[in-house]
């Protein structure tokens, strides 16, 4: 980290610190469950930031895209200030912003001892390797995995078992404060997404193309992701089936007949593995943590053959790697 990056950081710290020591109600932000969605949480966080000023001329601004609300009784989001962006959190009870941290957790992956553990770990090799992708159907950070999974999945398709997987919560909706059928597929909360019920019922529309017509799945999930939010999405997805000529009628009766017990699937491997974060790529059982690309992935699942198909030749784009965030 860059000392001018550090020194602007702590500043504002500092600044946020000192204004908000004069003010025991918080900064006009209400409690989760009040109705106050993360994206309106975030939006007043940074007009409170820019009303007492940061100095300078500089302003801030709320990265698109970036708010949600954390199973950690937090809403995280992004903050932009002159074109530096750091990852903000607000308390639940809208009393403490903190506008920037440092992850102890990823510094310490960098640590040698840390990255001589990680190189350690090896992938173990089968002759037909089995890659598990677990993503939240709307996670940013899971959508970009699910990019760089795409042509790797097309190319070696036919070698390897590559599968997509959901992170499945339960309790959200309790620990949200808001109901169950925001968040929820049943009143107990057994299956519960981050980032609604939308995102939900988008997982067990994948689930059932993945069941139903698998052929397909990997592009139906890229044309979801480019062209669907969790706010359209329930009136784009036939079209974008059809489109396919995926069998809407049959993913729509296995969303309706189906949805709990593929659920329950996802449940009971979601607790085998430990998965709580969107996105996870388990390779032979073992967590991938290199880059996010497509030639990444194919190279890491072509590691895991016992004998390597003639497949593995084919250099796939690298694109821009993609950020080593996570939804959890």
């Amino acid at each position: 980290m860059k000392k001018e990056n550090i020194w602007l950081i702590v500043s504002i710290v500092l600044f946020i610190g000192l204004v908000a020591s004069m003010f025991t109600g918080g900064f006009g932000i209400k409690i989760s469950g009040s109705g106050d969605s993360p994206v309106e949480v975030a939006d007043k966080a940074v007009k409170f930031i820019n009303d007492y000023g940061l100095g300078g001329g500089a302003t801030a601004s709320v990265v698109p895209g970036s708010s949600e609300y954390l199973k950690s009784d937090l809403y995280k989001f992004g903050l932009n200030i002159g074109g530096q962006e750091y990852t903000s959190y607000v308390s639940r009870d809208g009393k403490l912003l903190f506008p920037s941290v440092i992850d102890i957790g990823e510094m310490s992956k960098s640590s040698p001892e840390a990255t001589a553990e990680n190189e350690s770990v090896e992938i173990p090799q089968t002759e037909k390797p089995e890659v598990r992708l677990f993503v939240m159907a709307y996670c940013p950070y899971g959508n970009q995995a699910e990019a760089a999974m795409i042509p790797a999945a097309n190319l070696l398709k036919d070698k390897a078992d590559i599968s997509l997987n959901s992170v499945i919560y339960s309790d959200y909706a309790t620990n949200m404060g808001g109901e169950a059928k925001d968040w929820c597929l049943d009143e107990e909360q057994k299956y519960c997404s981050m980032h609604g019920i939308n995102e939900l019922n988008e997982d067990i529309r994948e689930l059932c193309v993945a069941k139903y017509e698998p052929e397909k799945l990997w592009d139906f999930v890229g044309k979801i992701n480019d062209e669907t939010t969790t706010q359209d999405v329930e009136t784009k997805w036939e079209d974008i089936a059809k489109e396919m000529k995926i069998d809407v009628n049959k993913i729509k009766d296995c969303q309706k007949n189906e949805a709990e017990s593929l659920l329950d699937e996802q449940v009971a491997l979601n607790e085998e593995y430990g998965i709580s974060g969107s996105p996870t790529l388990l390779i032979n059982g073992v967590r991938y943590q290199g880059d996010r690309t497509a030639e990444a992935y194919k190279t890491a699942i072509c590691q895991a053959f016992t004998e390597m198909p003639e497949e593995c030749k084919t250099t796939l784009d690298e694109g821009t790697v993609a950020a080593q965030g996570t939804c959890n």
